[in-house]
């Protein structure tokens, strides 16, 4: 598989497996099924709702067409061109995002600078990962969810003051200790500066993931 990845490499049972458990660890509903993809009803004051689709799929241009709403997105597993050529005139094409995947080591520790505290808690089937500085205040945080066959990081910010600290590398060890079955495929979708973040970190790009939205 090459670094960059294509759409046609991302099954269908994967994207499902990532999309739930990213559902769970926000709170929003379960993805179902609709026009050849899956819908998730975010229902959030950014966005009403999106489909994603696991590559490039002609459902995807009748969906498009009866969309004329703002605020609902389709996001699809492949490059941004491959995804505005399915779309009419309108649409317009959002930050790149990558699908990643993680097969190394589940158990490497990162330690933390001693004026730091790390927490870890499962809340509800969500684990959550806060890091405070000696003020109390937060710095780093992050979110993990196992379902479906897949175990997906999710959220993981450093705030602007404590980066370059190794936090984020804290976070993710932290979240990662809490898998329960080594065969669960490890995910996340992170943003161009996080594709570079990760990399270093192990992860490699499964798929280009992109977005559109109506302007």
């Amino acid at each position: 598989m090459s670094k960059q990845g294509s759409a046609s490499q991302v099954a269908q049972e994967l994207l499902t497996g990532w999309l739930a458990a990213r559902s769970i660890a926000r709170g929003l509903p379960l993805p179902v099924p609709d026009h050849g993809g899956l819908r998730v009803d975010t229902g959030s004051a950014e966005e009403v709702r999106r489909y994603v689709f696991a590559g490039p799929a002609p459902e995807i241009r009748a969906l498009a067409l009866s969309i004329t709403a703002p605020r609902v997105f389709i996001k699809m597993c492949g490059h941004g061109e491959q995804l505005l050529d399915l779309v009419p005139p309108g649409w317009e094409l959002q930050p790149a995002g990558y699908l990643m995947t993680h097969d190394g080591s589940r158990d490497v520790q990162h330690a933390l600078p001693a004026e730091y505290r790390l927490e870890l808690v499962t809340e509800s089937f969500t684990r959550v990962a806060r890091i405070f500085a000696a003020d109390g205040n937060l710095a780093a945080s992050g979110y993990a969810v196992e379902y479906g066959g897949v175990f997906i990081f999710d959220r993981i910010v450093t705030e602007d003051a404590h980066q370059r600290r190794g936090l984020g590398r804290a976070v993710m060890a932290a979240l990662g200790s809490t898998q329960c079955s080594d065969a669960a495929r490890r995910l996340l979708v992170a943003t161009d500066a996080g594709r570079a973040l990760y990399s270093t970190l192990g992860w490699s790009v499964l798929s280009p993931f992109s977005t559109v939205v109506i302007r």
